[in-house]
């Protein structure tokens, strides 16, 4: 399939080459340190499975800094650093919603990536990945290699695929070899382990909103299933998925991995394939966006285990579309803990909200331990209708609205509050708030929802 290589720059100066495959929903790698192009001009089967992922996707590859075609002379390999690079390549293509696959040492980026932009990813996808480095990694053992790397670049590239993929042919060793060893120089390939082995996550994991599959090695020597399983259970909702490979990275693979990947992506678009075809012919112009999120949905699962924890979602998810059937709303996605919605109305919108938070409230009466608590946020605008999903401003601030709401509130912008002036609804006024992304300050009211009738 053909591509051709482009350039971008990153708000640090940085020139980062990219290159596109296929179309439909973007779909973009997110690379480790070796370069995109590289693997994929010496592996075969490298490139038979970008291709199988651009059968059905916009496939985005690209080099990061100091690798491949990109920028060589950078000495900054932090995963800020890293994610301009990310931010740099979907801004130049004007990307307005992603699925980002991330392979080992790039999780991060990914993981960071979407929490700076919820509103812009679709899904999740790690490969091989981790929250942290420690302590999964042999201390000793890596510091050794990296004085190799720095002194003897050529004989280091030539050990790193019998590290990650011991026992595999010669062929496929020295494709890889040759691909490492020209993706970087040493002293850049050092600097980037350096700063991978430093890294933890952990705290991101939470507050992560995409659909998230984690793909891991069951016989993983490189990163330890342990890695993957801990990622997993850190991200709300995330799924795991084995893969039954006996290395860290089996090009042989790469088909099982491609389809894993389609499989996950098609079931997770059905609900939003549904919402758009009442979107037709619900949604002309004005509408009003609502959010919702459930307070310390991360946490209950820590204390609660999986099995109670998945329960009380169901029992969230019941309640909120319950509500949306009542009060003719339509459900956008489900962003993890939460949900995302639309009205044609703004009376609609604001009777769904206040008829969630008192069935909330009803059923923590009822079974007060553990009590779901959520938070809700409502703007109206004319948001863009588009690959099933809606965008816009509209869309962000209702989003910002959200984050700003106390569990069991509501808030909404004033837009809607005078769309629904002497419907009977009560307000209490918040006075103009910063919101995040935003130039000006919003005025803010919150529903008191008990009161109304």
């Amino acid at each position: 399939m053909e591509q051709q290589v482009r350039f971008c720059t990153t708000s640090d100066d940085v020139r980062i080459a990219y290159a596109t495959m296929g179309t439909g929903p973007a779909l973009v790698s997110v690379p480790n340190w070796f370069s995109s192009f590289k693997v994929a001009a010496y592996e075969p089967r490298v490139a038979s499975a970008h291709e199988d992922l651009a059968a059905r996707h916009q496939h985005v590859l690209y080099d990061r800094r100091g690798t491949g075609m990109s920028d060589r002379e950078v000495c900054d390999f932090s995963r800020k650093a890293l994610v301009k690079d990310l931010e740099a390549v979907i801004d130049h293509l004007k990307l307005r919603r992603v699925a980002l696959m991330a392979w080992d040492m790039a999780g991060p980026v990914a993981i960071e990536y979407a929490c700076r932009h919820p509103e812009k990813v679709t899904h999740l996808i790690l490969v091989g990945c981790y929250a942290r480095a420690q302590p999964f990694v042999q201390r000793e053992p890596m510091e050794a290699l990296l004085r190799l790397m720095r002194s003897g670049w050529g004989i280091a590239a030539e050990i790193w695929p019998t590290l990650v993929m011991p026992g595999a042919d010669a062929e496929i060793a020295q494709h890889f070899f040759t691909a490492l060893r020209e993706s970087s120089s040493g002293e850049a390939a050092a600097a980037q382990m350096e700063a991978a082995l430093q890294e933890d996550v952990r705290e991101l994991l939470p507050h992560i909103k995409a659909p998230t599959l984690v793909l891991h090695p069951r016989q993983d020597r490189a990163v330890p299933f342990e890695a993957g399983s801990e990622l997993a259970s850190l991200i709300p909702n995330a799924r795991l998925v084995p893969l039954p490979w006996d290395v860290h990275w089996d090009p042989r693979g790469t088909g099982p991995l491609a389809q894993a990947v389609e499989q996950f992506l098609t079931e997770e678009r059905r609900p939003a394939k549904a919402a758009s075809r009442r979107r037709a012919t619900a949604l002309h112009g004005l509408c009003t966006i609502m959010f919702t999120d459930m307070e310390g949905s991360t946490a209950l699962t820590q204390r609660l285990g999986d099995e109670k924890a998945q329960e009380l979602l169901r029992q969230h998810n019941g309640i909120i579309r319950e509500a949306l059937r009542s009060h003719e709303g339509s459900e956008i996605k489900h962003t993890g803990d939460g949900i995302m919605a639309s009205f044609a109305a703004a009376t609609k919108a604001l009777g769904c909200a206040v008829a969630i938070q008192r069935e909330f409230a009803a059923n923590a009466e009822r079974t007060p331990e553990p009590a779901i608590r959520v938070r809700i946020g409502l703007n109206a605008g004319e948001p863009v209708a588009e690959d099933e999903d809606l965008f816009g401003t509209a869309v962000q601030m209702a989003a910002r609205v959200c984050a700003h709401a106390e569990p069991g509130q509501i808030v909404a912008a004033n837009v809607v509050r005078e769309l629904a002036a002497g419907k009977g609804f009560l307000f209490s006024d918040q006075g103009d708030v910063a919101l995040r992304g935003f130039e000006d300050p919003v005025r803010l009211y919150a529903v008191r929802w008990s009161e109304t009738e």
